[in-house]
């Protein structure tokens, strides 16, 4: 199983305290102290596994058209305009605790703008969420400017991105991670949209799902 990139310390860490406990049980497992070696052991193998877990960076086969940028379920999609794409339908993703969390890039293009923004740490699903920390990721493209916004919640503590600007990706190339869930927001301009392939409530993984088409 791939680890996402800069993620390896998460693991390592309740690893090695595993590793150390465990010794320690194992050299006073009769006494009173070596059950509660025994318990540190438990919690921190449990720690261990759900590190990887959180930070499993699986291969994907990439779709057709644009592609989901992050794992989750779709909860929000609506037309707006926006300051850079113009006329566009924004497509909602949000990340559990469970999901992959590291993003993709969801159609090929020259990454133009790297905006990182401070900001709260409020519930990703809520419409204050606005105001939290993100960074925005502005690309141009053949079907002209896309935005890729990145918004951290409650536990998503951190955005590490992958990319900078000037950077030419293909389409499905990884842009960076969320620790531990929370949103991402696309940015679709809509004259060059044919369709839109996804509903609210449905379950989409980064690169392999896609969730609009483009004109010819």
């Amino acid at each position: 199983m791939k680890i996402a990139k800069g993620s390896k310390l998460w693991i390592l860490t309740p690893f090695i305290a595993f590793i150390f406990f465990f010794i320690l049980f194992i050299i006073i497992k009769e006494d009173t102290i070596g059950a509660i070696f025994l318990l540190i052991t438990m919690i921190t193998c449990i720690t261990t596994v759900v590190m990887i877990i959180f930070f499993r960076d699986p291969d994907r086969n990439i779709g057709k058209g644009i592609v989901a940028c992050a794992d989750g379920r779709i909860r929000e999609i609506c037309n707006m305009k926006d300051h850079d794409v113009g006329n566009c339908t924004r497509i909602s993703t949000f990340m559990n605790l469970y999901n992959v969390h590291v993003n993709r890039i969801p159609f090929a293009g020259t990454i133009k703008n790297i905006v990182h923004k401070k900001g709260f740490h409020l519930p990703a699903f809520k419409k204050e969420s606005e105001k939290n920390e993100q960074v925005i990721i502005t690309m141009e493209t053949k079907i002209g400017i896309l935005k890729i916004k990145q918004i951290a919640g409650t536990l998503a503590r951190r955005i590490v991105p992958y990319i900078q600007k000037g950077n030419k990706l293909k389409k499905g190339e990884k842009i960076g991670i969320i620790r531990f869930g929370s949103r991402v927001d696309v940015y679709l301009p809509n004259k060059y949209i044919k369709k839109i392939n996804v509903k609210r409530g449905d379950i989409v993984k980064a690169g392999e799902n896609t969730i609009a088409e483009i004109n010819d």
